[in-house]
């Protein structure tokens, strides 16, 4: 069973508690030990400052030198005492005989505790000791004459009660200061663990590790290449799929950490950046690499915080768009097939019903020699399966239209260098024949027919698109190119607009004439490398 693991809350306040509570407890030591002594400092001091004031007394002196003045000093250290609230003040001959004493009829008497001898023999000393006042902190300071002989010893005590209560009185202060900066320090860590938090959207460490991981392993997965960049244009992240296009592309393996732009020259993620505007579908050449890029500003809270770029190496796109572009060529030949099969066998029926099988001979003789000498030409002339597969569809096509398409080939092409140039070619023809027989339909031609025209000559591809529409004026010569432009009605416009990022990407040239014995006439020319033609 797995163990409960604690919350990020209870782990904050636990862990700053304990800080908090180690801190305010060694800093308690420290300040009780630091008051504490301060506090037996100031008593001492308090008790040497009064013994050395009385010491230096005329007073003190006088009743010495004079037996007639000596109860002046009960009275003068009666009043010092009320006044600073030492315990005793004690004037002692060199005897240890009392001439002053809180309690009179101790007066005459030896001092006791044992602790006077020092300040008998000319030194001032500290101490505590037991006397008949109970336990107190003692100064001893001895007394001298004008000749500066020593003649006593006062003695000044301040009852260790008063030191202990206020050093109690101060471990309270400190104990108190402690419990509040406890309770500070639990509000504070549990104010922290909300911020934290909510910071965290609600999650837990555990949860913060498993969407990080299942974030890595799900971009390290897709086939797309993905980099991201702060702020400041610096990668953060490159999926493994864009290591394999980079290293393709000869850039270093390592690119966290670089700025984008040093990088690679032909980035536009700078840019994203500047203007917060996504690039979509948009072409990018690595070193010879192309790529086809999606490129989108990252926000957080209305604030652009970075970008991120997915892209997939484009020669894989058109593999696939070859792909898609056969089966729909397939699929669109065999509908177009059958139903031209079905109108040929409902002929073929109807002669053989009216017995007339001379024509029926001659019929089917017609269908098969058209047929061949039809796919045998485009064959014998086009290399390029792809092509020449998507050429006959269109063919089978038209035939269900009623348009009579003819395919002119005066020289055999072969199969393109590069794959892509496939793709771009059946763009080019295809939209610009569907182009001409969405015309056509909305014509009032009686013959509608379209031409195309086909020629390889200097590695350079010539594809003439004539056909017998309405033409089109200089107006829409203008718009015809724009994307989503449409007289046909919404959703519609794409497919001339293929045709010229075809042409532009390929770098060729597009052309429209409409006088050409009233007819529309697509004129394209693009640079086409032939497989093996390198000279």
């Amino acid at each position: 069973m797995r163990k409960r693991q604690l919350k990020l809350s209870t782990i904050i306040i636990i862990f700053v508690c304990l800080v908090v509570i180690l801190s305010l407890v060694i800093t308690s030591l420290l300040i009780g030990n630091t008051v504490r002594n301060a506090i037996h400092k100031t008593a001492e001091e308090k008790a040497e400052v009064i013994s050395r004031t009385i010491a230096h007394s005329e007073i003190v002196e006088s009743g010495f030198k004079h037996q007639k003045n000596a109860y002046k000093i009960q009275s003068y250290t009666s009043e010092i005492q009320s006044v600073t609230g030492v315990s005793f003040i004690v004037v002692m001959d060199m005897h240890g005989i009392r001439k002053s004493h809180p309690n009179p009829d101790l007066i005459g008497k030896r001092f006791q505790g044992g602790d006077e001898m020092l300040a008998l023999n000319g030194k001032s000393s500290m101490s505590e000791a037991e006397g008949t006042l109970g336990k107190s902190l003692r100064s001893f300071t001895p007394v001298y004459d004008n000749n500066h002989k020593q003649i006593g010893v006062v003695a000044v005590g301040v009852p260790m009660k008063s030191v202990d209560d206020a050093m109690s009185e101060g471990k309270r202060e400190v104990l108190i200061g402690t419990l509040l900066g406890i309770l500070v320090g639990i509000l504070g860590a549990y104010l922290l663990s909300r911020y934290i938090k909510r910071i965290l959207y609600g999650l837990e460490p555990s949860a913060i590790a498993k969407l990080l991981e299942e974030r890595n392993t799900m971009l390290q997965s897709v086939h797309e290449g993905i980099v991201a960049v702060d702020q400041e244009g610096k990668i953060n992240l490159v999926n493994k799929s864009a290591k394999e296009i980079f290293k393709k592309a000869g850039l270093p393996d390592r690119a966290v950490g670089m700025k984008i732009d040093d990088y690679m020259q032909s980035t536009q993620l700078p840019h994203v950046l500047a203007f917060g505007k996504p690039e979509l579908d948009e072409e990018q050449n690595i070193n010879g690499v192309k790529i086809l890029v999606n490129r989108v500003p990252l926000f957080v809270n209305n604030e652009i915080v970075g970008a991120i770029s997915t892209f997939r190496d484009k020669t894989e796109m058109y593999q696939l768009s070859e792909q898609l572009v056969g089966v729909k060529t397939y699929a669109e030949t065999l509908r177009a097939q059958s139903h031209e099969f079905s109108n040929r066998l409902h002929v073929i029926l109807g002669l053989i019903q009216m017995e007339n099988y001379d024509d029926l001979e001659k019929y089917i003789h017609e269908i098969v020699d058209h047929g061949t000498q039809e796919n045998e030409t485009i064959a014998s002339n086009i290399k390029d399966p792809a092509l020449a597969g998507f050429l006959i569809g269109k063919l089978s096509l038209a035939r269900e239209k009623d348009i009579e398409l003819s395919i002119i080939n005066e020289s055999v092409i072969r199969e393109p260098e590069h794959a892509y140039l496939t793709h771009e070619t059946i763009t080019i023809i295809g939209n610009l024949i569907d182009n001409s027989m969405d015309a056509l339909s909305s014509s009032s031609s009686i013959y509608p027919t379209i031409e195309v025209y086909l020629k390889y000559l200097d590695k350079q591809l010539y594809i003439d698109v004539t056909d017998s529409g309405i033409g089109l004026n200089d107006e829409l010569q203008q718009k015809i190119f724009d994307k989503g432009y449409s007289t046909k009605g919404n959703h519609r416009g794409y497919g001339l607009y293929l045709v010229k990022q075809s042409v532009e990407k390929l770098e060729g040239t597009i052309t429209i004439d409409t006088h050409v014995k009233g007819k529309t006439q697509f004129s394209v020319v693009i640079p086409y490398e032939e497989k093996g033609n390198h000279q």
